[in-house]
């Protein structure tokens, strides 16, 4: 699937996350091609005055300029009041890569993984929107997991990744050299193959020092809602209400 039905179905998956969004909500601003649908509709809400009292949380600065650009009020984890479990955001929309499931994800496609999954840990809801193609039985078939690392010694990294049993691959930019994130990181997209335990890898890549984050997101997701050819399905996690 591809090209204007994808872009169809990504546009009816935006738009209905956005009915989620109350008056006077902190919102996460999500990253990629879907959540930057979601950023745009956002923001002909709020010029319509269908929604008010918004402050959004972006998660790139891409993300960071479009909002600025459109209008839409910004502020900072650093300038909102968090709650007792370190919460400040009330909302986060964001797109995925892959998901199982069990609504763990893939993220880190756009190479916004660190500042997205920090902007996870600190909403209180957090729903992702895709459509159907990011679907999947198990985590790596269709996606390598992007693995965030500092420059200084990434050869190893990247001999720790094979040592799992990875195939890094050193991320380029669109001018040839290595892709840089927003702080300064270098990416290696690690094709593990499925991955039968995304939970052990994932603390493996955790207690690497050089690896400052990686893209699984696992138990961050509250709600997937779908966008496909039979319209949209909401998948919510069994923890989940």
């Amino acid at each position: 699937m591809g090209g204007a039905p994808q872009q169809s179905l990504k546009q009816q998956a935006a738009d209905q996350v956005l009915t989620y969004i109350r008056p006077g909500m902190i919102v996460g601003l999500g990253a990629g091609s879907t959540a930057l649908l979601a950023v745009r509709g956002l923001a002909a809400r709020l010029a319509r005055g269908e929604l008010a009292d918004i402050k959004g949380i972006p998660c790139s600065r891409a993300i960071e300029a479009e909002a600025r650009a459109l209008g839409i009020p910004l502020t900072t984890l650093e300038e909102e009041q968090a709650d007792a479990d370190g919460r400040v955001i009330d909302f986060t929309f964001d797109g995925a890569d892959e998901v199982d499931p069990a609504l763990n994800l893939i993220k880190g496609g756009g190479g916004a993984l660190l500042h997205e999954k920090i902007v996870a840990q600190a909403s209180r809801r957090e729903v992702i929107i895709v459509d159907e193609s990011k679907l999947s039985p198990t985590l790596g078939v269709r996606w390598a997991v992007p693995v965030e690392v500092v420059p200084f010694g990434w050869r190893t990294q990247a001999a720790y990744l094979e040592s799992l049993g990875g195939r890094p691959r050193l991320r380029p930019g669109d001018d040839g050299r290595p892709y840089v994130t927003d702080q300064g990181n270098l990416i290696l997209d690690s094709a593990f193959g499925p991955i039968d335990d995304p939970a052990r890898l994932a603390a493996r890549l955790d207690a690497r020092t050089g690896i400052v984050c990686h893209g699984l997101f696992l138990q961050l997701a509250d709600e997937v809602i779908v966008a496909g050819a039979a319209g949209l399905r909401r998948l919510t996690r069994p923890d989940r209400p």
